[in-house]
């Protein structure tokens, strides 16, 4: 019975918000709105946001509607791109000039007026340097993705005047003592959105 109620109302609503009436539902706890005629392009899909900026990042943001933020993304990668040719480039001149030194071949020189152990210590500041950078990419990578899911899901975010938060005092009865009914003083807060 209560199966094909459903079924009913299900076939009952698509065919008016087909017709194009002015149904909507009203849920007076929540205070809100939904309007079945609503386009479905209107509702971003998280799970395509995070797909578009897995392939290429800032698409998500894009189909999304924040167009601001390509820019700060692709600044980030720029700046990171830049910091891994600077320690690639600086890792390689330390490492050769401690390998040159190191060798044990007389021909080959370094010509730095480095003690080895400088030498050394400069080839592994550039590589952990080149490792962190690494690192920045890929977690900015993925905050890239995880930036465009969130935001996907918090597009169709009510945010309206009806959020409230409100503390009252009540008076609560305790459990019979000694002395009979007591009432103790306690807070309640309440919410509504």
């Amino acid at each position: 019975m209560q199966k094909g109620f459903s079924i009913l109302a299900l076939c009952l609503l698509i065919s008016l918000a087909v017709s194009g009436s002015d149904l909507v539902l009203k849920n007076p706890d929540a205070l809100q709105q939904i309007d079945l005629r609503r386009p479905a392009t209107e509702i971003q899909s998280p799970a395509k946001a995070a797909m578009l900026s897995a392939t290429l990042p800032g698409l998500g943001q894009i189909y999304n509607g924040k167009y601001w933020k390509v820019p700060v993304i692709y600044a980030g990668f720029g700046t990171l791109i830049y910091f891994v040719d600077m320690n690639t480039t600086e890792h390689r001149f330390w490492r050769e000039a401690w390998l040159a030194r190191v060798d044990g071949n007389p021909n080959t020189t370094d010509n730095l007026p480095h003690s080895t152990a400088v030498l050394e210590r400069a080839m592994n500041f550039y590589r952990r340097n080149l490792e962190i950078t690494y690192l920045l990419s890929a977690a900015l990578y993925l905050l890239n993705i995880l930036d465009a899911s969130v935001d996907a899901h918090l597009m169709n975010f009510d945010v309206g005047e009806d959020l409230r938060l409100g503390m009252q005092p009540r008076p609560a009865p305790i459990l019979p003592g000694h002395s009979g009914h007591r009432t103790a003083a306690h807070f309640t807060i309440t919410y509504r959105f």
